[in-house]
């Protein structure tokens, strides 16, 4: 059963003359590991942000586990545990005076008690690599620190979906393994992650399918062993292999 799906959605910035998304279609299954490819200006970030319910189309609809989203603020809160977005300047999503306040923030929003909260921040922590950072102020830390310890905050809300936008966005290759790493693991624990990326080497290599997008729609959506025998798609898109 699919774990998220968008369905024909449509939306408009109200600034802009033309339509973002103009009829997306995509569904994601339990542990996929999709990489959302296109040049700039494709609007996957606008995707994204529709499947965390931050912006509601103005057609089409989201469904999250088969069941479709609605905007009122209870619906949200259960689909924002189901889906996870990681931004793509950590900055944005990183507001706690300390890594153990920031991880916490989203739990302690759920209710739940404090050993509850703790235990979830415990592993997340581990699982992103930064528990010797919880003590840490978050101003204080590196820009690779500063990526694990916003996807742990995510993490620690136990989603079964994860949305990364540009994710190793300005990380060395070193970071970038590493949260390639976290992200395999994760989707072999049964995470659906969808990683939106100009790295056609990351989407070849840790990809299972590349859903590829152009002017507001998903054009193809294929393994990336069939996509890269294709270079017209690669053509059409802007997209050549590094």
């Amino acid at each position: 059963m699919p774990i998220l799906q968008f369905e024909d959605l449509h939306f408009r910035y109200p600034s802009a003359p033309q339509s973002a998304l103009a009829g997306a279609n995509l569904t994601v299954l339990p542990g996929q590991k999709i990489a959302l490819l296109g040049r700039n200006g494709a609007r996957k970030s606008t995707l994204l942000l529709h499947g965390n319910g931050l912006l509601r189309p103005s057609v089409g609809s989201v469904r999250v586990a088969g069941q479709p989203l609605t905007y009122d603020r209870t619906n949200l809160l259960r689909m924002r545990q189901q889906v996870g977005l990681v931004f793509q300047n950590p900055d944005d999503q990183l507001f706690s005076a300390s890594v153990r306040q920031d991880i916490s923030f989203g739990p302690l929003n759920l209710g739940l008690d404090r050993q509850a909260v703790e235990e979830r921040v415990q592993q997340a922590a581990s699982e992103c690599g930064v528990t010797e950072l919880l003590a840490r102020p978050t101003h204080a830390l590196s820009g690779g620190q500063k990526a694990r310890v916003a996807l742990a905050g995510i993490l620690a809300m136990k989603p079964q979906v994860l949305l990364a936008d540009e994710a190793m966005a300005g990380l060395d290759p070193w970071m970038s393994a590493q949260i390639l790493t976290i992200f395999a693991t994760l989707a072999a624990q049964g995470m659906a992650i969808m990683l939106s990326t100009h790295d056609l080497t990351v989407a070849q290599h840790w990809a299972d399918q590349i859903a590829l997008m152009e002017a507001g729609q998903v054009v193809v959506v294929a393994p990336p062993h069939e996509l890269f025998r294709q270079p017209e798609w690669r053509q059409r898109c802007g997209l050549e292999l590094k």
